[in-house]
């Protein structure tokens, strides 16, 4: 959601419920998050509408004389077509003031049809029809989520009727046609304002669904970012020692029976001791943060893991790996770490930062290993490497288990 949009959602919900209004992008939201409801009602009326229309002609046919029926008929016949129209209208979404003409529309054709019955028929029906009416149009008012300017209209719509009618009702003076006019207009209004009132509620359970789906956001992306700043190294930006262990364990829990091996490689940062004595520790962050950004780009891919796993250490993982393309990733790591220059002048080795890697592999076919269990022969394996003269690539073999030991 729109920074903008989302200001004005709590300003709307700061203030007082009955002074919700929706505006511009908020309105449309509204109306296009609430409009299958509204449509599949308003069709479901129109369709009922009909029913009782047809039902109650039915029936007058068998109860009263053909004449009376007759005089039904015709006035009758206007309220299945328009509700048909407007059901079929509103199968599909259209501009607003499209759905407004096809609703008020078909709506005053169905009231002025009751209310034709009556006054066609004459008698006691005349006056009973026009009630019928403006109780149909209550309804409408009442069941139809639409805007406030549409229930008015209807609500106009059905008292106009009632009150032309009734001045020319020849069973009543024109003053009770007024006053009868009056009290059915209390109660429109009162229908009316219980639609409005009816509207706000709805447009203020729509902003609170708003701003729960932007604060749920907000939430999910805060904890995105913990999660990753608990998985990640502060310093290096690579994966953290935590991090790694899960890497490991679901590889060995989940994946380890699909992969054609493994391989891991310790990398240990050659005299960093002597480093941060001569240098400084933020000469010594500074390097840590340039190795670790070297291993990160001999990676081969997505799938291979390197996490800072003490403090001058790194350990690789290599899915899929055997010893040749982990020879390959270990010996790339060292001669750029080399290439980098970056000063240790105290450094056994040389003028220049230097790494030793330990190498252990996990082959397809060998025996089954654990993941601690690989660790530490690459530990064994970095061990010689470093015994050996540090600034080298070292294979973890039995002979390395012998050494360490």
């Amino acid at each position: 959601m729109r920074p903008a949009i989302a200001e004005q959602v709590e300003r709307l919900l700061g203030g007082r419920t009955r002074d919700i209004r929706l505006n511009g992008e908020l309105a449309q939201l509204f109306g296009e998050r609430s409009w299958p409801r509204t449509a599949k009602i308003i069709r479901a009326w129109m369709v009922w509408v009909s029913v009782l229309d047809v039902l109650t002609l039915g029936l007058n046919a068998i109860l009263l004389p053909t004449q009376t029926v007759m005089s039904m008929l015709w006035p009758a016949s206007i309220l299945p077509p328009a509700a048909l129209v407007a059901a079929i209208a509103f199968l599909r979404p259209h501009a607003l003031w499209v759905q407004g003409v096809f609703l008020l529309s078909a709506v005053f054709l169905i009231l002025l049809s009751v209310a034709l019955v009556g006054v066609n028929t004459g008698g006691e029906f005349y006056e009973r029809h026009l009630t019928i009416m403006l109780f149909v149009a209550v309804t409408a008012i009442i069941i139809f989520p639409i805007p406030l300017g549409w229930a008015m209209a209807i609500g106009a719509a059905a008292l106009g009727i009632y009150l032309v009618f009734q001045l020319r009702n020849p069973g009543i003076e024109a003053g009770s046609a007024l006053a009868g006019t009056l009290f059915f207009a209390s109660g429109v209004a009162a229908t009316v304002v219980a639609r409005r009132t009816a509207t706000i509620f709805a447009q203020k359970t729509f902003l609170l669904e708003l701003r729960d789906r932007s604060r749920l956001a907000e939430l999910t992306d805060a904890n995105s970012q913990l999660e990753l700043l608990a998985r990640t190294d502060p310093l290096t930006g690579v994966a953290n020692r935590r991090s790694m262990m899960e890497t490991l364990n679901h590889f060995w829990n989940e994946d380890l029976k699909r992969t054609s091996g493994a391989a891991m490689l310790m990398c240990d940062v050659d005299d960093f001791k002597h480093l941060n004595d001569n240098l400084g520790h933020a000469e010594g962050d500074r390097c840590l943060v340039k190795v670790a950004g070297i291993i990160q780009s001999c990676m081969r891919d997505e799938r291979d893991q390197v996490a800072r796993y003490g403090g001058e250490e790194f350990l690789v993982f290599l899915p899929g790996s055997d010893e040749q393309e982990a020879g390959v990733v270990a010996e790339r790591i060292r001669s750029r770490v080399e290439a980098a220059s970056l000063p240790n002048p105290t450094s056994r080795v040389g003028p220049w930062v230097t790494v030793s890697i330990g190498i252990a592999i996990l082959m397809q076919n060998s025996e089954l290993v654990s993941a601690e269990h690989m660790q530490r022969q690459a530990d064994a394996a970095l061990y010689l490497a470093k015994k050996t003269g540090r600034n080298r690539v070292m294979v973890h073999s039995p002979e390395a288990d012998e050494a360490s030991d």
